[in-house]
């Protein structure tokens, strides 16, 4: 992926970039601001939120169908699963930009190039601390070895492509006139995209506003240039900044879908998409996402990691369109602009009439997920009918959230290693409490009966019988889908081995299938953990 021939490329790759950014959208928009996906680099550093390759490959698939202008799949560098998955990603990629992180070095840089080099519009994101605090105790370099760091690595990660990110990692915490210095040597080095990154989530709106307009005013060539935000959300103003930072005048917001992130999280990319469109007297610019997919995306993160979405979270959660009190439902059925300043369709949501029951066939439940926003592939699909039909076998109303939950339990897991398969379990007063599962483990079905204390802990004894590992339950969660005795019971599992975190969830009528499913699922997620790993380089920190 040499520069000379990134410059003989078509319209439409990476050399078109930055005269793509400047053009001016039509005048009722405003400006454009473009959305840099992180969920798959960022979001997946948030502990026990970990992708296999499959996985991620789905996602990074539909954040481009939704639109997305970059996605950052990974920090090459990191290890053999991140190099993979940034190669895949950018061969499966048809519109974003791809984006491959690495630190101010020459190998990062090189591995990140060689990672990148089937996309169709590669990106390389190179980033330095800048901080005081981080160049005394992080990198042990003076400001001055650090500014001489920012132009040779920049001037490499241009040798191989024209869109070159650089980034000040810990910004908000930089000496101003230290950082005007490093974001000018960046430019003069050929970055077209500045990042300002909120690394701990320190700063507050009114001084990251400020922050942008000073290094707008005082760098030479910054009127060039993109800047772009990065939020953590460690004070819970991850969103606030970045729009604080678009009025500053930065056109590229970093984020991630449900905000996951490490430690606080990211600033939600579908709360700032939804801040836009919603308040256009004060946000007079657009993105080019189809805000339709957000419910979507976020279910399918959600499904992939693990992480539940809490109730009331803003535009994706379950309670986010729901109204209890009397007088918010009243003034809703005369006119719904009372208590919602958004549409749930304008988000994916949709009120179905459709009622789903046992006697329900392959066309009305394909409909049905059509209408939840799901498309799944034909054997997936299949699975997930037929899980479909025995649940209505047993449950009178199958609701939109048990659809909801049992393709999530189809969507994850297909390639697993591990296989759940049956499991027995007998508990009451007389204990012992005991439980016989059934596992298929590449093709070799093991079966195993263990006691505990408890039907879960049997449960989980059978499982460490047939996989012996020394990972501690760090987690061990359930929750109601919906409504009723015979609700679906949703478990989360995390586990803990060496430092490495997983999370598995599932759901199901019966509490010990469903915390079964879960454990597994979570196992499957150590094991591969375990293989990458093995073949890590370095620490994955970014900014």
């Amino acid at each position: 992926m040499s520069k000379k021939n990134t410059s003989q490329k078509s319209k439409g790759t990476v050399v078109s970039i930055k005269t793509k950014m400047k053009a001016k959208p039509a005048a009722p928009k405003g400006e454009r601001v473009y959305i840099f996906d992180t969920t798959l680099r960022d979001g997946e550093q948030s502990p026990g939120a970990s992708m296999t390759l499959p996985e991620k490959l789905q996602i990074a698939e539909l954040l481009d169908q939704m639109g997305v202008d970059i996605i950052e799949a990974g920090f090459p560098i990191a290890s053999r699963g991140d190099f993979e998955a940034v190669s895949e990603v950018a061969k499966r990629v048809k519109n974003a930009v791809v984006c491959g992180l690495a630190r101010a070095g020459e190998k990062d840089i090189t591995r990140a190039a060689d990672a990148l080099k089937a996309a169709k519009n590669p990106r390389i994101h190179t980033f330095i601390s800048t901080s005081p605090l981080h160049m005394k105790y992080k990198l042990n370099m003076s400001p001055e070895t650090v500014l001489e760091a920012v132009t040779s690595s920049v001037t490499l990660a241009r040798s191989f492509t024209d869109d070159v990110e650089w980034s000040a990692e810990d910004a908000t915490r930089t000496e101003a006139d230290f950082l005007c210095r490093t974001v000018e040597a960046a430019i003069k080095a050929g970055a077209g995209t500045i990042n300002i990154p909120d690394t701990l989530g320190y700063t507050i709106p009114e001084e990251y506003t400020a922050l942008i307009q000073m290094l707008k005013q005082r760098v030479p060539g910054a009127d060039d240039i993109i800047f772009s935000t990065h939020c953590h959300n460690d004070l819970g103003m991850g969103v606030a900044n970045s729009l604080a930072a678009v009025i500053g005048g930065a056109r590229q917001v970093e984020c991630t879908i449900n905000g996951l992130g490490e430690r606080a999280g990211n600033a939600a990319l579908e709360e700032v998409v939804m801040a836009i469109n919603t308040r256009q007297d004060a946000l007079p610019y657009h993105t080019n996402i189809d805000t339709t997919l957000i419910t979507r995306a976020s279910k399918l993160v959600s499904a992939v990691t693990a992480f539940p979405v809490q109730y009331n979270k803003a535009v994706v959660g379950k309670n986010a369109f729901a109204h209890e009190s009397g007088i918010h439902q009243d003034g809703m059925l005369k006119n719904a602009q009372t208590y919602e300043i958004m549409t749930p369709e304008s988000v994916g949501l949709t009120q179905s009439s459709l009622v789903m029951g046992k006697h329900s066939g392959r066309h009305a439940f394909k409909k049905k997920l059509a209408d939840l926003g799901y498309e799944l592939p034909d054997a997936t699909f299949q699975d997930a009918f037929k899980r479909f039909k025995d649940l209505a076998d047993r449950k009178k109303e199958v609701f939109d959230e048990d659809i909801s939950a049992l393709v999530g339990n189809e969507m994850v897991g297909m390639d697993d290693k591990i296989q759940f398969r049956s499991l027995t379990v007998i508990s009451g007063t007389d204990g012992p409490q005991k439980a016989t599962i059934v596992l298929d483990i590449e093709g070799d079905e093991q079966t195993r009966e263990s006691t505990g204390e408890g039907p879960v802990d049997a449960t989980f004894n059978a499982i460490k019988a047939i996989i012996p590992h020394t990972g501690r339950l760090a987690l061990y969660q359930v929750s109601a889908v919906t409504q009723g005795t015979d609700a679906q019971a949703e478990v989360t599992v995390r586990l803990e081995e060496e430092g490495r975190v997983v999370t598995g969830r599932s759901a199901d009528l019966d509490t010990m299938v469903a915390s079964a499913r879960a454990y597994v699922s979570a196992l499957n997620k150590l094991v591969a953990k375990r293989e990458t790993s093995n073949l890590s380089i370095v620490d994955s920190s970014g900014v």
